[in-house]
């Protein structure tokens, strides 16, 4: 297992991944959403690609990946077929120890499940906002993590 910068080559198993991912954030608003792909969402695909991308390889195989930019936590997808692994919370806190300062993240309102991994990391909601997926209205939220004492010591 390893966590290592994004080539372009990697970019085929990154459309795949959110492609595969994208959907399952959404499952738990009340209405159905159609997968816009990531190849064709400009506004999404540029804020990757302006973004820190780094992926977590097992062997040869791309299992997920996240992005950061500044200190916003851009994107964090694993593939359907690796959840539960661990796989989400090693790319997290490999993109945490690569923000200084107070990291921040977007996520879906009704995502219930990813709020509480974020949680688990010191993150809180501190703002409610409608935006939208592929032209449909979703309620997001803007999460940021307080600095813990141990990295202001970091800073110092």
């Amino acid at each position: 297992m390893s966590i290592r910068a994004y080539i372009q080559d990697d970019l085929h198993a990154i459309f795949d991944i959110y492609d595969r991912s994208k959907l399952d954030e959404l499952n738990f608003e009340d209405q159905i959403f159609t997968l816009l792909p990531l190849k064709d969402d400009e506004a999404r695909l540029s804020g990757l690609m302006e973004s820190d991308i780094y992926v977590y390889q097992d062997h040869n195989c791309i299992s997920g990946y996240g992005a950061v930019c500044g200190n916003e936590i851009r994107a964090l997808f694993v593939h359907p077929k690796f959840r539960g692994k661990g796989v989400g919370k090693k790319v997290l806190e490999f993109l945490l120890s690569l923000i200084q300062g107070q990291p921040c993240l977007f996520v879906a309102s009704s995502n219930q499940p990813a709020k509480n991994l974020y949680q688990l990391y010191g993150f809180s909601v501190t703002e409610t906002f409608e935006t939208t997926y592929n032209h449909e209205p979703v309620i997001a939220q803007k999460m940021v993590r307080a600095v813990l004492e141990q990295d202001n010591r970091s800073l110092g």
